[in-house]
C-alpha cells in the first residue's frame, strides 16, 4: 500500500520515470528535459483545477483524461524551439508521472 505520507519529489519522479520507460528511450533524455515535461504536466493540471481539492463526489472525477494530456503537452512542444523530447514519446513520461504520483498516494 502506499504512503500517504510521502511528498512529491522531483528527483524521485525523474527516477521513477526513467524506470517506467524503455531503457532506448529513457537514453534518449536528459533530466532537464524530462522535467520540462513535468513542469508542462503540473501547468495542464493547474490549467484545468486538478490542483484544487476535490469535495465529496468530485472526487472522483480527479484524475486528468490521458489523452487530453497528452496532447496539451503536444502542442506545448511544438512551441518550444528548444524542446527535443519526441512527442511520441511523450506517452511513456506522461504515464510514468501518472504512476509515480500513484505510488506516493497522490492519486487513489
Amino acid at each position: 500500500m502506499a504512503d500517504s505520507d510521502m511528498q512529491y519529489d522531483e528527483s524521485e519522479a525523474i527516477k521513477f520515470i526513467r524506470n517506467y520507460m524503455p531503457a532506448d528511450i529513457s537514453e534518449r533524455y536528459s533530466d532537464d528535459e524530462i522535467l520540462n515535461i513535468l513542469d508542462m504536466i503540473w501547468d495542464y493540471y493547474e490549467d484545468n483545477g486538478y490542483l484544487d481539492i476535490p469535495s465529496g463526489d468530485d472526487a472522483d472525477d480527479a484524475s486528468p483524461d490521458l489523452e487530453k494530456l497528452t496532447g496539451y503537452i503536444g502542442k506545448m512542444l511544438a512551441k518550444d524551439k528548444l524542446a527535443v523530447v519526441d512527442t511520441a514519446d511523450v506517452h511513456y513520461i506522461v504515464e510514468g508521472e501518472l504512476a509515480y504520483e500513484k505510488s506516493i498516494g497522490m492519486e487513489d
